[in-house]
């Protein structure tokens, strides 16, 4: 085979090489651009599932008898409802996947849900209440797993640190709601000064549930300060219920008492939701930045 031959060979190999580099480099800013849409898609899922969280807790305790709360739940349920209205785009978009995690009529269905828990609230009780919110807020918890999964950790998941998409988008939601349960049956319990059978094990079920996903939370990426401090409050928030309120003592500790340092916990849970969302952001927009190409030359040395 002659000196020309082989340059021909070369150069050919090179140019295929390059053609890959180049559509692959296409593929990978177009899968950081839809994953970056998917958590913005992901975040008004957070914001739905938190503003129910707190409408639940509002709503609790007006059919309670506390009026005082009705003015910050009206003003919650305008918020919810343009959330979804806010939410409906990315839906939409959704929608026309070839394997939708969740679709218009899912949503659909989620408003009629929603407006008939407000429309029923006033004839229901307060464990009617706490119920029909849980099971609207599991929906919004299975859809925000599906689309960080399917559209984040699976598009981008090799330039983002392994874990920080489950903790965002499962880990950590989840976490929260086991301690908004908590909080809500907890508050109840000091504000009666005695603990039932069946609250007791139910407190004992969400505080478990929740120690296991602080735990998996945890060895799923670095804390930083907002996870160090979460994990300090939520630790708190366990260890009183099982001294306060679980104990066979009595109970002394006051209903605002607790609902301080459950509403702590919840809060810096949220907070390091947020800011692995940011994290996540900051690595797509890294993972996107434009970098020369670099091609062989006939002679072996890299050039730009």
């Amino acid at each position: 085979m002659t000196t020309s031959t082989l340059l021909v060979l070369l150069l050919a190999s090179t140019l295929s090489v390059s053609v890959w580099l180049v559509r692959h480099r296409r593929q990978r800013n177009g899968s950081g651009a839809a994953a970056k849409q998917a958590l913005g898609f992901c975040d008004c899922l957070l914001r739905v599932m938190s503003s129910l969280q707190q409408h639940r807790g509002l709503s609790s305790g007006w059919l309670a008898g506390d009026r005082a709360f009705e003015k910050r739940m009206m003003a919650k349920r305008l918020e919810i409802d343009a959330l979804q209205a806010e939410l409906a785009p990315f839906v939409a978009g959704e929608t026309a996947q070839t394997r939708p995690c969740l679709t218009s009529n899912d949503l659909a269905l989620f408003r009629f849900q929603w407006r008939t828990l407000i429309e029923t609230l006033a004839s229901g009780n307060v464990e009617q209440n706490i119920a029909l919110h849980s099971h609207l807020i599991a929906q919004v918890l299975d859809w925000l797993a599906s689309v960080g999964e399917a559209r984040i950790e699976l598009a981008a998941g090799g330039v983002l640190t392994p874990g920080l998409v489950r903790n965002y988008a499962n880990r950590l939601p989840a976490l929260s709601e086991y301690l908004g349960q908590a909080r809500a049956i907890g508050s109840s319990v000091a504000a009666r000064k005695g603990c039932s059978a069946v609250a007791r094990v139910r407190l004992m079920f969400l505080i478990s549930r929740a120690e296991s996903l602080l735990e998996q939370a945890c060895a799923g990426t670095d804390l930083g300060i907002a996870g160090e401090q979460a994990k300090l409050a939520v630790e708190q928030m366990a260890q009183t219920i099982r001294d306060k309120l679980l104990a066979s003592a009595g109970i002394a500790l006051s209903a605002d008492a607790y609902f301080t340092i459950a509403t702590r916990a919840v809060d810096s849970v949220l907070e390091w939701t947020r800011q692995c969302g940011f994290q996540i952001d900051r690595g797509l927009a890294a993972g996107a930045a434009p970098k020369p190409a670099r091609f062989a030359t006939p002679n072996g040395a890299l050039a730009e």
